[in-house]
């Protein structure tokens, strides 16, 4: 048996809900109403519902101050929030206090039933249980946008986070745990990016609320990225475009991966695989491409002897330059610059 509560200061609404939901979920669910805030929370001190439907204005007690009460209380009741389009901002709001859903008056039976459905889905899981490859998900999206100095990104990714931790039927404690322990894997993964940021530990307080403790979180991420947004001078460079520019440069010398990683501040792995991944190629695969494409404009300019050519690409082994360069273009040095014409 499901127990709701509605709250409304209209009772024609009050009224037209409650039926609709009773035809939805059935003749046992409990539905009690309330005509404003102070009502529906001394309902809920006496026994708490499943779920609560509730209007943003209503006198003495308004929605949001309820929804803020009840994210203070640890409560496990889900929340939505039904209200007309003026009130929108003040609905946003409500999401940081643990709202699950909003709906716009007037409430088609459709939209209440996929709702409820909604509801229904969230409350069968098991309390407190977030998958870890959810977890993982949701921290990898995090690290990136750290990374690249998304800010615009990384607050989109929070709120989407915010309101997936804060519909789950989970108590004070499991929040903090869930939070803390999304914050120590995104730690890691920094960590691994050679980031170092400031606050290893996030540290939360026992008795703060789910919305307090996730506000503290989001801070926490953002100032890792304002940290690293200082350490780059206020620039987001990206580490495969400057490794590209340095290996450019470098072509007439024998350079290492772990040389490169090394001048990005970057864990050789960490750094092989990132390049890999946008690339599309090995480090050294990109290396002798882009030596032998040197050496074909080298090769088109008649003054330019093949051995000088040989050395100027990073080969001081001159067999080991033509079998390089035939390998990679089908055609030895001499026999390229012949085919351009070239004696």
């Amino acid at each position: 048996m499901r127990k709701i509560v509605i709250v409304d200061d209209e009772p024609v609404i009050r009224k037209g809900l409650s039926v609709m939901v009773r035809q939805i979920i059935g003749p046992t669910a409990d539905i009690r109403l309330a005509a404003d805030g102070e009502e529906a929370l001394a309902l809920m001190m006496e026994d708490q519902p499943d779920y609560l439907f509730t209007d943003i204005r209503m006198p003495r007690m308004d929605g949001l101050e309820l929804c803020r009460r009840l994210s203070g209380m640890d409560c496990e009741t889900q929340v939505v929030v039904v209200s007309g389009y003026g009130d929108f901002e003040y609905a946003r709001q409500c999401v940081s206090y643990g709202v699950k859903e909003y709906l716009l008056k007037p409430v088609g039976r459709a939209e209440l039933q996929k709702t409820i459905a909604k509801l229904e889905e969230a409350a069968n899981e098991p309390a407190g249980f977030v998958a870890v490859a959810k977890l993982d998900g949701w921290v990898e999206r995090l690290h990136d946008a750290v990374w690249n100095l998304e800010q615009e990104k990384l607050q989109s990714v929070l709120q989407e986070w915010e309101q997936e931790v804060l519909r789950r039927k989970m108590s004070r404690s499991q929040h903090k745990e869930l939070l803390e322990e999304g914050y120590t894997l995104l730690i890691r993964r920094l960590l691994a990016s050679s980031v170092n940021p400031a606050q290893s530990v996030l540290g939360l307080p026992d008795t703060a609320s789910p919305a307090e403790l996730f506000a503290r979180f989001a801070q926490a991420v953002r100032d890792i990225l304002q940290e690293l947004r200082v350490k780059r001078k206020g620039k987001a460079k990206d580490p495969v475009e400057e490794a590209k520019a340095f290996m450019e440069e470098n072509l007439a010398r024998e350079i290492s991966l772990e040389e490169v990683a090394e001048l990005l501040g970057l864990n050789p792995s960490y750094f092989s695989q990132l390049f890999k991944q946008v690339t599309g190629e090995t480090f050294v695969h990109y290396r002798i491409s882009r030596r032998m494409e040197r050496a074909k404009k080298l090769l088109g300019q008649s003054h330019y002897r093949i051995t000088d050519i040989s050395f100027e690409v990073g080969y001081a082994d001159h067999p080991h330059f033509t079998k390089t360069f035939k390998k990679y273009t089908g055609l030895s040095p001499s026999e390229y610059r012949s085919q351009l014409g070239i004696e």
